[in-house]
């Protein structure tokens, strides 16, 4: 099984921002190497049929991409208005100014199938598209952003899947997030 990085993915995972849910210290070329040479301790079921996570043991400094808000830190929380790329809707966001996140412990390589990475109008060279990564402290999937959810709901030409949104998973997230 072939896994390549997809153009979407590199600008979202290797920003040159500076942002703080980044992969660092690899490089885009090197992070797909690794996911090519080293089998994931395990694969989990994504969303859909056409995802999957591979659950590596992080061998980044990268930090995790999710920590609790607390009393002690709700101060930092910020919100604003963001969009993924030039041809998305903004749409809000949070995220902390002035904490930092441990290293994380795995990373949750998000992969959608070569099939559906052309239906969404992105060419890959692989059996697998790398469409994102979580930077986790423990070897699971954290539920996906309720904003996520729902854009994938709307369909490919609002920068979704197509996936119909599933009422008791939102739910969930909704919980978690």
């Amino acid at each position: 099984m072939r896994i390549a990085l997809t153009a979407f993915a590199r600008r979202r995972l290797f920003p040159a921002d500076g942002r703080a849910n980044a992969i660092v210290g690899t490089t885009p070329d090197a992070f797909t190497e690794h996911l090519n040479r080293e089998p994931p301790l395990k694969v989990l079921d994504g969303y859909a049929d056409f995802c999957k996570l591979h659950v590596h043991r992080n061998w980044t400094p990268t930090r995790c991409a999710t920590i609790p808000i607390t009393d002690d830190n709700r101060h930092l929380l910020r919100s604003g208005y963001e969009a993924r790329n030039r041809d998305e809707l903004p749409v809000l966001t949070r995220w902390f100014e002035g904490v930092e996140a441990p290293v994380a412990e795995y990373l949750l390589v998000i992969l959608y199938s070569q099939a559906q990475m052309a239906r969404e109008g992105e060419h890959v060279d692989a059996d697998w598209g790398v469409v994102g990564c979580l930077a986790t402290a423990e070897p699971e999937e954290i539920p996906m952003a309720p904003i996520t959810m729902m854009r994938n709901a709307l369909g490919v030409e609002e920068g979704g899947s197509g996936v119909p949104l599933d009422r008791e998973a939102y739910r969930r997230s909704v919980a978690f997030w």
